[in-house]
């Protein structure tokens, strides 16, 4: 029996699926993620890249350059423009968008990154570790 959890962008033309647990819960704070949110974070899920599955749809890519100096690939739907989950290239690992999923009730951020960034008026969470950029050995 797999274990595998679903999800899809907002109008379900993209849907995707994964298998196990995340590698990390993480509030990202970065202004890129900001941008693409339109809110002070993004609540993203990291696994290894070659658990996703994409179940239904073709997914747009838009590509911007990390702090790696490596690339990221957002994929989001083209209809409704919900990004879906990020390809984070120096890791080999993908970053999916928690809202996304089905079933993301049970899901707490773990740490949350790029505080550094994180508007004035943003409530960072209590009890989990802040880190301005990444932790470190995180890409």
């Amino acid at each position: 029996m797999t274990n595998r959890k679903h999800g899809k962008c907002a109008c379900g033309n993209i849907e995707y699926s994964y298998e196990g647990e995340p590698i990390n819960t993480a509030f990202c704070y970065c202004k890129e993620c900001q941008a693409h949110t339109g809110s002070d974070k993004y609540f993203a899920l990291w696994v290894p890249k070659d658990s996703l599955r994409l179940d239904k749809g073709e997914t747009a890519v838009f590509t911007r350059l990390g702090d790696s100096g490596q690339p990221l690939h957002h994929h989001f739907c083209k209809d409704c423009g919900v990004t879906v989950y990020i390809v984070v290239t120096v890791v080999d690992m993908v970053s999916i968008a928690a809202v996304t999923l089905d079933d993301s009730d049970n899901l707490t951020p773990a740490m949350a990154i790029y505080t550094a960034s994180a508007p004035k008026w943003a409530c960072l969470p209590e009890g989990i570790p802040h880190f301005e950029k990444l932790p470190p050995g995180v890409g």
